[in-house]
């Protein structure tokens, strides 16, 4: 049994992708997000050369709480004597590539990702555009909790200043057409948008119009409240029904933060984020340009990559779950592509971090110039059947030192007889756990999943902390059942 708990015990505030909660709930509210903009401030602040006036890009999503917490966050850099420049929604990539572009010492997303409006969280990204070290979020966190910087009051002109930085859009969306090849274009193509009603509601159906595509947009109307509601990356139903209703060449689905993206094809079918990761490495190959001839996967990606890999002479690398893993594998060793299933795709040629828009345009570049359509590139890679079951606890227990479980998994184990896997682990974001079974045979697979998760849901309860989200199905998830 493989398992992955990736929340250091260490950490009380942050987990592996930031802050996150219930907005106006702690931690998720004014006052903590006020002290996380005074911590972030000082750190970065004391580490700046001299004479330079440090400053901090802050951006969001759509949803409503952001405006309250934008608010506090940028009040609590501003105390600190650090100036706030203001970029609005965006996609979390774009507040990378800003921050970057305008020579931040920091950047802050504020946005849940794919969670749902009521959530919401806090991550920064360094100067150069990275997610912040372990050891620099252990920092931050200790001065929110410690109250050791609260006697650190700058006063008349050494406060900071906040300013709106009214341009940001374009300036990002320049950024990612010039990862698109210039002898191409999208001209004649028909594309679906669905932005999940999140930060790319209006930068993505730009960017693919002003490359020459013809795009219709879905989830790309947001209302503070309707974000990721039955749209967007991990809900794509409507997207697909809506790809054959327009008899659209491909769509496009980000997620609520815009920081990953899986297609559908003109016959409807969802193309994920481990098919997209095998055509890139594909063609990154036979042009010469995938580093170390090497791909960064994680533990829950489809056995049937590690196939198509291995027949295209392509060496694969598994990390622990999380695109923050998936990248530190990559800068150790030099690789520069590696994603997740989940739509998470590290262009590390052109950005810093995962980029559903970079990444569409990737995958639209390469059903352009092989005169394709994504159906057919998607056969590079057959997938196994593989079912994920997300059962809400109470706790996290070390699921080995559970008898129960640990039965259940080697009953399953036994049956696939080495032609499929068992993974569980618990979710660094929320109050969950994760029972993933794959397998050549889907009835088998559902039927073990569901032991499994019986024997954790018996374990460890069914509730969900603080009523953050009512209990999903106890049916599993089909997520690849095409063998």
């Amino acid at each position: 049994m493989s398992q992955d708990s990736q929340s250091p015990r260490t950490r009380q505030l942050f987990g592996t992708d930031g802050v996150r909660g219930v907005a106006n709930v702690e931690p998720m509210t004014s006052e903590t997000a006020l002290r996380l903009g005074r911590a972030v401030a000082h750190v970065f602040r004391k580490n700046a050369r001299p004479g330079h006036r440090s400053r901090i890009v802050i951006g969001k999503d759509t949803r409503v709480s952001g405006y309250m917490l934008e608010t506090a966050m940028a009040s609590g850099i501003c105390s600190m004597g650090v100036d706030v420049l203001l970029v609005g929604p965006m996609p979390t990539p774009g507040i990378a590539f800003l921050t970057r572009s305008l020579r931040a010492d920091a950047g802050a997303v504020i946005s849940a990702s794919h969670n749902p409006f009521q959530d919401n969280g806090i991550k920064f990204f360094s100067s150069e555009g990275f997610k912040l070290p372990d050891e620099v979020e252990l920092e931050i966190e200790r001065l929110v909790l410690d109250n050791g910087i609260d006697h650190l009051r700058p006063t008349a002109e050494h406060i900071g200043k906040a300013y709106r930085i009214d341009d940001a859009g374009g300036r990002y969306n320049v950024f990612v057409k010039n990862t698109f090849p210039r002898e191409l274009t999208l001209d004649g193509l028909r594309i679906v948008v669905d932005a999940a009603n999140g930060a790319g509601y209006r930068i993505a159906p730009e960017v693919l119009a002003e490359l020459g595509a013809t795009v219709t947009c879905i989830g790309c109307e947001p209302d503070g409240e309707n974000i990721n509601h039955e749209c967007g990356a991990t809900a794509p139903a409507a997207l697909q029904r809506a790809v054959v209703e327009q008899r659209a060449h491909v769509g496009v689905a980000l997620d609520g933060d815009a920081d990953r993206c899986v297609l559908v094809d003109e016959c409807g079918e969802v193309v994920d984020g481990d098919a997209l990761l095998a055509i890139a490495a594909r063609e990154l190959k036979e042009q010469g340009r995938l580093a170390n001839n090497t791909l960064v996967t994680t533990q829950m990606s489809n056995f049937g990559l590690e196939l198509a890999m291995k027949d295209l002479g392509i060496d694969v690398v598994k990390t622990a779950v999380g695109d923050r893993y998936v990248l530190e594998a990559m800068q150790k060793s030099g690789h520069n592509l590696g994603g997740e299933q989940s739509g998470h795709v590290l262009f590390l040629d052109h950005t810093t971090t995962g980029d559903g828009l970079i990444t569409a345009l990737a995958i639209l570049g390469v059903m352009r110039a092989r005169n394709q359509p994504l159906s057919t590139l998607a056969r590079v890679m057959q997938k196994f059947p593989q079912v994920l079951i997300n059962i809400p606890v109470r706790e996290k227990r070390d699921l080995d030192e559970i008898e129960s479980v640990r039965t259940a998994v080697q009953r399953c184990e036994q049956a696939l007889g080495g032609r499929g896997r068992v993974y569980i682990r618990y979710s660094g974001t929320e109050a969950l756990a994760r029972v993933m079974v794959e397998g050549q045979d889907l009835a088998q697979v559902e039927r073990h999943a569901n032991d499994i998760a019986d024997a954790v849901r018996a374990a460890l309860g069914t509730g969900s902390p603080n009523g953050a989200h009512a209990a999903p199905s106890p049916r599993p998830e089909p997520l690849a059942a095409r063998a």
